[in-house]
């Protein structure tokens, strides 16, 4: 129960910031409108840090950050290969269907109903 409190709260203090910055108007400096936003997100995101969503949240972003430091990536040459095969396969796929669509017609259209284009 104290968790949903905390993420309550912590919803409530953005949306404070979000009021906050229509709230201030066009009469007050862009930069502390923008400001009070960045304040909302931030005190909204320490609340919630600390209920145990937010902690498991904490737990789940560092196994992240792990899982994709051991990610092998792909060298430049490897990446460049990969797309020329992939536009190659298009290419050919476009010709094949071309062709495909151009029989098909002649078929039907020539040979079958007997209507020549003109």
């Amino acid at each position: 129960m104290i968790d949903k409190l905390k993420l309550a709260v912590g919803v409530a203090l953005l949306v404070a910031g979000i009021w906050a910055y229509y709230w201030l108007g066009e009469g007050t400096a862009l930069v502390l409108r923008i400001l009070a936003v960045v304040a909302g997100i931030v005190a909204g995101a320490a609340v919630a840090w600390f209920s145990e969503p937010g902690r498991q949240f904490g737990v789940f972003a560092a196994e992240s950050v792990a899982e994709v430091k051991k990610v092998v990536w792909p060298t430049r040459k490897e990446t460049m290969q990969t797309t020329a095969a992939v536009f190659a396969f298009v290419v050919v796929m476009a010709v094949f269907l071309w062709v495909s669509d151009k029989t098909l017609e002649w078929v039907l259209y020539d040979l079958i109903l007997g209507w020549k284009k003109t």
